[in-house]
């Protein structure tokens, strides 16, 4: 399968029913899950697949497999995904990696191959991402790439940060 977006150590692609064993590993790991909803934790890796698959036919995206450009070894999920927010629709940078590869850099170089992507090739004029309020390893990422908070929000019953970044604010913040 073509890889969709390169970075010097990351390679992304669409998710295939092969990578189900990985993403059984990752979803079932409880701190890969803290912040996210219970709900979201008890469908299971083949409905995890089934949404992003859904997402890649509705809207040409959605998080993909991130893996170690030199080896092939999956690492994680990230992409750019079509949300709705109190009403109104908005496109989020979304990451997670497998514990094994926490504190890498990996979340980073992902999201902000996704923003470059995004406001390049995909001409968008802002991206968002909402981070359960106390997930600070997922703030210092948005933070590294740009973005600032914009405001608390409850999303999926639980309290989010929005976090945010303009086309135009992204030369002023962007540390990559």
């Amino acid at each position: 399968m073509p890889y969709l977006l390169t970075t010097p150590r990351l390679a992304f692609r669409e998710m295939t029913r092969d990578d189900l064993p990985f993403l059984a590993a990752m979803t079932g790991d409880p701190e890969v899950m803290r912040y996210f909803p219970e709900a979201l934790q008890r469908q299971g890796p083949e409905a995890w697949l089934e949404r992003q698959v859904s997402r890649y036919a509705r809207d040409g995206h959605g998080a993909w497999l991130v893996l170690d450009r030199g080896s092939g070894e999956p690492l994680g999920q990230a992409g750019l995904i079509r949300q709705e927010v109190e009403g109104e629709p908005v496109m989020e940078i979304g990451y997670m990696f497998h514990r094994p590869f926490w504190r890498r850099g990996y979340a980073s170089e992902a999201a902000a191959a996704i923003r470059d992507q995004a406001f390049g090739e995909r001409g968008l004029d802002e991206v968002v991402s909402l981070i359960v309020a106390e997930n600070e390893p997922s703030i210092g990422v948005a933070r590294k790439i740009g973005m600032r908070p914009r405001r608390e929000l409850d999303f999926h019953g639980l309290r989010h940060v929005l976090f945010g970044l303009t086309k135009a604010e992204q030369g002023k913040w962007s540390v990559t």
